[in-house]
């Protein structure tokens, strides 16, 4: 069975086959003549006696010939369908783990990652798609919206919020042509071809390209971010630059289910707008002016959102005082939000649900007071 480490499979490959000085000549010799004693041997090719010998035990122990013990010796072939039986098993193996090192890019742990080669980051982009746990953003182009069509369909069917933009708007699909609520939650269009590529994975995990960068015989780059709060960056931009320029196509029905996980307080109080009933947070972040690390929960009492969208905020009342909560980076409010999770009935416990852990809120800066409610992004 393969490992997803090729090294063991290259060296193991490499003592197969890596023929030393003179065995090339001395196995094919034998393989002509099927049986040959080393003065034949000697004879047959330009090897010098003394070295015979040691040239067809390399060969035996390789497996490529077999030494009958005899006077003389004689050296015998074997099937080259069983003598590379096993090169062939350690070659299968091998292929199969350089595809798997081409197919996945990198996780060393670099916060940030640049990359140059167009395949490279086209694999980062599905990457980051695959990797999505419940909250997913994208600017594509029609055409990568072929490619990707399937893979965002199994996230939309898995539960994953999908935010699309695809542009330019001339080549997109009407929606009576294609079912964008297979694939998206919302999608938008943008007019420009000067729109990046970009893909942001539950607020954290995040690709940034340009369109021609994708182009095989381009000179372009990808810009990968690997931490939440470099996916902030991303994100913001979005949230701020592309976002507000872009047009709906499809609003899906919004149809939370909770407990629910998200990357941004915009998006919560998007779905808190159609949500009915009481709803309750459960908070972990920073205590703006202290910097004490808090966990904070209670009841969802208030939020506010601007009619583009663009700014969103939340009001927790804890039962003890009430609290505006913001995002990473977070200016006005009380809590700088690192985790976030909605559910119904009481505060839901972060850590105990597997699907309510690594949550981070990165982009908003709320201001979630009597006087004024708005965000800063």
């Amino acid at each position: 069975m393969s490992s997803d480490d090729p090294s063991d499979s290259l060296a193991k490959l490499g003592d197969r086959v890596d023929f030393g000085e003179y065995e090339v000549d001395a196995y094919l010799a034998v393989l002509r003549h099927g049986k040959l004693s080393a003065a034949e041997i000697a004879k047959q090719t330009a090897i010098p006696q003394p070295r015979v010998y040691d040239t067809v035990r390399s060969l035996a122990d390789k497996g490529f010939v077999e030494l009958r013990d005899s006077r003389p010796l004689e050296v015998l072939a074997i099937d080259p369908e069983e003598a590379f039986a096993g090169v062939k098993t350690t070659l299968d193996d091998l292929l199969s783990e350089l595809e798997q090192q081409y197919q996945t890019p990198s996780r060393d742990g670099e916060a940030v990652s640049l990359v140059t080669s167009h395949q490279t980051i086209l694999r980062y982009l599905e990457d980051v798609i695959s990797r999505s746990e419940y909250e997913l953003v994208l600017s594509l182009t029609p055409g990568l919206l072929d490619r990707l069509e399937e893979q965002l369909a199994q996230k939309r069917a898995a539960g994953v919020t999908v935010e699309l933009l695809l542009s330019p708007e001339a080549d997109v699909a009407d929606p009576d042509e294609f079912d964008y609520e297979h694939i998206a939650t919302t999608t938008h269009v943008r007019r420009g071809v000067t729109t990046p590529v970009v893909a942001v994975a539950d607020g954290k995990y995040s690709l940034y390209t340009t369109r021609t960068s994708l182009h095989p015989d381009a000179d372009g780059y990808g810009v990968v971010f690997d931490r939440s709060g470099l996916g902030l960056l991303v994100l913001g931009f979005l949230n701020t630059a592309v976002w507000p320029s872009s047009n709906t196509l499809v609003e899906g029905a919004a149809d939370p289910q909770y407990p629910r996980r998200y990357a941004t307080v915009r998006r919560c109080v998007k779905d808190l707008r159609n949500a009915e009933g009481t709803l309750y947070a459960t908070v972990e972040g920073r205590h703006l002016l202290s910097g004490e690390h808090r966990t904070v929960a209670g009841e969802i009492t208030d939020f506010a959102v601007t009619a583009s969208q663009e700014t969103a905020a939340i009001t927790l009342d804890t039962g003890e005082e009430t609290l505006g909560i913001g995002g990473k980076a977070a200016a006005f409010e009380d809590i700088e939000a690192h985790k976030l999770a909605v559910a119904r009935g009481s505060p839901p416990d972060i850590d105990a649900t597997r699907s309510l852990t690594r949550t981070w809120i990165p982009g908003c800066f709320a201001v979630s007071d009597s006087r004024h409610r708005g965000v800063l992004r």
